[in-house]
């Protein structure tokens, strides 16, 4: 598991591929909060957050996730329920 004490503010979360799935608002816990501005069209208005499994590495301002973007988007925990939204 990527050590979460090295993931920050305003990084940028990507999947595997490349592919820009948000930024990070903050840590709470075991999860990485999304800033709701990312939340995208579909969500917008409320939190999301990334389970720390989903982490396959922190390099740079960067937080690299170990599944391409739309599988890892499927896995995103609503701010409500922690269930995932896909």
């Amino acid at each position: 598991m990527a050590d979460l004490s090295q993931i920050r503010e305003h990084m940028e979360i990507i999947g595997a591929d490349g592919v820009h799935l948000g930024t990070v608002d903050k840590v709470e816990g075991e999860r990485i909060k999304l800033t709701k501005a990312d939340s995208g069209v579909a969500h917008e208005g409320h939190h999301h957050y990334i389970p720390s499994g989903l982490i396959a590495e922190v390099e740079g301002d960067k937080v690299r996730l170990s599944a391409n973007g739309d599988v890892a988007a499927g896995l995103f925990e609503e701010e409500e329920s922690g269930q995932p939204i896909g």
